[in-house]
């Protein structure tokens, strides 16, 4: 293969010819890299306050987590179905329908912004509240959210017009702008913090900053691709049909991640119960389980750019041939990977606190995690394949079963059977293991449905796919 030049790198990349595994690993390498370095600023958060603000700050940052993401995932689920019309226009050449759907793109980002920086502050000390967060760490965790909430903008644009640029094969640039943002973030959260004594506040500022710079560089960068569509008031003014195609495309994944957002605010009530101790513990699993997740929801996120691309060229066959090689390539990293946590997982995490009880109960709980990483590999491949060719419910449905019917009870009902004079509450394992049991069966389920061909429908549908690659 020639080697490509640094303009390449920056450039759109077209999906739909070349090697498919060749293909689908150019495009997931720096996505996965960008990837690595958001789920920083989250970690750089922790591990600024639990050294230097102490263990209940860290527990502050992981109690307010699953509201902020409640709020914003629905909206990076629109994102999600904005990257499919890209990637599915761009395959088949469609300059004008292309540029319409960049347009309202930005226009749905500023609305969803505005959203966010009203409801939010509004709503951050009730949820809180109605959580049970505990009393030593409620002002913290509001002091955190209202700045996230307020500063929303940056989270949300930065979503969307990145992922505008991965659906036009482009990766590499939002990779790039990305990782300035995040050197910016871990220098500002030393400042704000260790500097400025601005404790939780001072990292909720930092990553406010840092997102809003990435998300400017990403504009900056879509403005010079006039090459590929037009951007002018008639593209931005809202198209009710472009629109109505997003939002229906973009719901069911942004449901997706609401449904286990609130799923995850419900059971942080049966965390909270476990004191602040095992709050933080969760704090760091969450974060290490960040990184460990990054290589699954990459090639999931690579394999819907494919789809959508290789689907707007009428190329159904290499779509086929990419999810068997796409799915090899990600469980193999993906076991790679829990070898090494299993490995390391200790020292990972001495990086975000002192405390020996702390670390010892924290590689005990990701040790029961471990294995479940290999069977969502799998799920997101194919999920990425179904949202690609344009069936987005089919997942969702998959999502609301496992995280809803399923997890939820199973964590309650494991911690109902496992109390004891010990565990007036039960064993905090029953989370861990609740969660493993749903990612094993949401593996099963996927490939089931996947198998089923209802997304192939929706690809021949949508461009009417001729005789030969049926």
């Amino acid at each position: 293969m020639a080697k490509m030049t640094l303009r390449e790198f920056f450039s759109p990349r077209d999906m739909s010819q070349g090697t498919p595994w060749k293909r689908i690993v150019e495009f997931s390498v720096p996505m996965l890299l960008g990837n690595i370095a958001q789920q920083l600023y989250n970690t750089v958060d922790s591990i600024v306050v639990g050294k230097y603000v102490g263990d209940n700050a860290l527990a502050a940052v992981g109690s307010a987590g699953p509201i902020m993401n409640l709020l914003l995932v629905f909206f990076i689920g629109i994102a999600t179905g904005a990257g499919i019309l890209v990637s599915q226009y761009f395959g088949a050449k469609d300059r004008e329908h292309l540029s319409v759907t960049i347009g309202n793109c930005i226009t749905l980002t500023v609305l969803s912004s505005i959203f966010i920086m009203v409801v939010g502050p509004i709503i951050a000390r009730p949820m809180l509240t109605l959580m049970d967060t505990p009393a030593s760490i409620l002002d913290w965790c509001v002091d955190y959210l209202n700045i996230l909430f307020i500063g929303g903008i940056g989270s949300i644009l930065y979503n969307m017009l990145s992922g505008i640029l991965r659906g036009l094969g482009d990766s590499f640039s939002a990779l790039a702008y990305l990782l300035v943002a995040t050197i910016l973030n871990i220098a500002l959260d030393l400042l704000f913090v260790a500097g400025l004594d601005l404790g939780v506040a001072g990292v909720a500022l930092a990553t406010v900053i840092a997102q809003f710079i990435s998300a400017i560089f990403c504009f900056i960068k879509l403005l010079k691709m006039r090459d590929l569509f037009d951007m002018s008031r008639k593209y931005i003014r809202p198209n009710g049909e472009c629109v109505s195609r997003i939002v229906k495309l973009g719901l069911p994944s942004g449901l997706t991640q609401a449904i286990f957002s609130l799923s995850m605010v419900i059971v942080q009530s049966l965390t909270n119960s476990f004191g602040e101790l095992f709050i933080a513990c969760n704090v760091i699993i969450m974060r290490i389980d960040g990184f460990a997740m990054m290589p699954n929801f990459t090639f999931g996120q690579a394999m819907t750019t494919y789809t959508g691309q290789n689907v707007g060229a009428r190329r159904l066959d290499r779509v086929h041939q990419g999810t068997r090689q796409g799915a090899i390539i990600a469980v193999g990293t993906s076991v790679v990977l829990v070898s090494l946590v299993l490995i390391f997982g200790k020292y990972l995490m001495m990086a975000f606190t002192d405390t020996p009880e702390l670390i010892d109960m924290s590689t005990r709980m990701m040790r029961i995690l471990a294995v479940g990483y290999i069977a969502v590999a799998i799920t997101q491949v194919y999920s990425g394949v179904m949202r690609g060719a344009g069936d987005t419910m089919t997942p969702m449905w998959i999502s609301l079963f496992t995280t809803v019917a399923l997890r939820i009870p199973l964590a309650y009902g494991l911690a109902y059977l496992t109390r004891s004079a010990e565990y007036a509450n039960g064993r905090p394992e029953s989370l861990f293991i609740s969660l493993l049991a749903v990612w094993i069966v949401g593996a099963i389920v996927t490939v089931i449905f996947f198998g089923r061909g209802k997304w192939r429908k929706n690809a021949e549908a949508a461009f009417q796919m001729p005789a030969d690659q049926q």
